[in-house]
């Protein structure tokens, strides 16, 4: 197939790295892969091959404009939306819409995918009116809460794809129906063919940005709580993000400057090899609940250190209870510190408990997260919109 997949930055930015297994596979499956970045800025962190096959054109294209007759489409799209505020966010993007639509054509595109439901979504449910080449859609956490239109572009989509079993929750809640052809597939990785390496080191890792739905505030919480017990270890901080110069100034107070390094954004390639080296004796998540749908998905961070065999402890935020399950890893309250010091103490003082949270967390990953099986599963998907009708706008 010939498959145009939407992103907001990727390549560009530091926080779609998630989707790179996907794309390496499906085009190690032998199909043609055209990335489109909505927001083509930024450094390029992840994936720097990826720009080989990523279109970067300007968005605008007279050539589109004098093509398209159907500007009806984009205003019957544009007013479903209830507030002006969302209208204005898609009416932005009815140029780049116009310029997909008449590059998918010449690519001879067989189907547009868009990563998030946002506008991205509605770029690929414009396009895909324009240029009669099917689409569809992920899904993943914020863009549901956001609520940009996602019970429409549902119906519309050949297509909706969640990540978790909870995000598909919420989208009900919000108004996808039955009908709509939605349905749970999670995030694949690129599964290691060995476990890492057995370490007695005592890094605990958290690869998460720096902002506030991760809760970086309650971990520096709980190992300043460790380091009161004398327990061993450092705490590796891999990310970036606005809460950086606070999440600092908090390690200084707390007295943790030795134990605590900042290691700003890691390259996705680098991480996994950290991973596979055995750098790292543990890997922690302590995701917040804010409300209002303001919480994890299923992390793809978390998958791929299970899938190395990496004993991890996270929070029952959000999706993540659906990946760490019983006996796979330590799942402790979101927001309670002493807890999760708690749990990174047992992990810490006790290597039988590390390997078996290990290899029973690396079968999880195995089993519910093969990117091979997912994307047999979403190109199925793709493959089955050719041959249905399209659902007018």
């Amino acid at each position: 197939m010939r498959i145009i997949l939407i992103t907001a930055r990727l390549p560009h930015g530091a926080t779609e790295a998630f989707m790179i297994p996907e794309i390496r596979q499906m085009r190690a499956a032998g199909h043609e892969v055209l990335i489109v970045p909505r927001s083509a800025s930024g450094p390029i962190i992840h994936g720097q091959e990826l720009l080989d096959y990523t279109c970067r054109a300007s968005w605008w294209s007279a050539r589109a404009w004098r093509k398209s007759t159907r500007v009806s489409a984009a205003l019957r799209v544009l007013g479903e939306s209830r507030s002006g505020a969302v209208a204005l966010k898609n009416l932005a993007m009815v140029p780049k819409a116009l310029w997909l639509a008449d590059m998918a054509v010449r690519w001879r595109a067989d189907h547009i995918h868009a990563h998030w439901a946002g506008t991205t979504a509605t770029m690929a449910w414009l396009a895909s009116e324009w240029s009669g080449v099917p689409w569809s859609f992920t899904a993943h956490r914020w863009d549901i809460v956001e609520n940009n239109l996602l019970a429409q572009k549902a119906r519309h989509a050949s297509f909706a794809r969640f990540i978790s079993q909870d995000g598909l929750r919420m989208a009900r809640a919000l108004g996808v129906g039955q009908d709509a052809n939605a349905a749970v597939v999670r995030m694949g990785v690129a599964l290691p063919q060995r476990a890492a390496p057995v370490r007695d080191n005592g890094v605990v890792l958290c690869p998460a940005r720096l902002t506030e739905v991760k809760g970086h505030w309650v971990l520096l919480e709980a190992w300043r709580e460790l380091k009161t017990r004398d327990v061993r270890g450092e705490l590796w901080l891999a990310g970036d993000g606005e809460l950086r110069s606070e999440l600092e100034t908090r390690t200084k107070t707390f007295g943790l400057s030795d134990s605590v390094k900042f290691l700003g954004a890691v390259p996705h390639e680098k991480l996994l090899s950290m991973y596979g080296e055995g750098a790292v004796e543990a890997v922690v998540l302590t995701s917040l609940d804010l409300g209002n749908g303001n919480h994890e998905g299923v992390p793809v961070a978390l998958v791929e250190a299970m899938s190395y065999g990496i004993p991890v402890v996270a929070t029952a935020s959000g999706g993540t209870s659906e990946l760490v399950t019983p006996g796979t890893g330590l799942l402790v309250t979101p927001g309670d510190a002493p807890a999760t010091a708690g749990a990174l103490d047992r992990l810490l003082q006790d290597a039988g408990l590390r390997r078996s949270l290990g290899d029973a967390g690396r079968r999880r990953a195995m089993e519910a997260h093969d990117v091979v099986r997912v994307v047999k599963e979403l190109v199925s998907a793709f493959e089955a919109a050719r041959r249905q009708p399209a659902v007018a706008a």
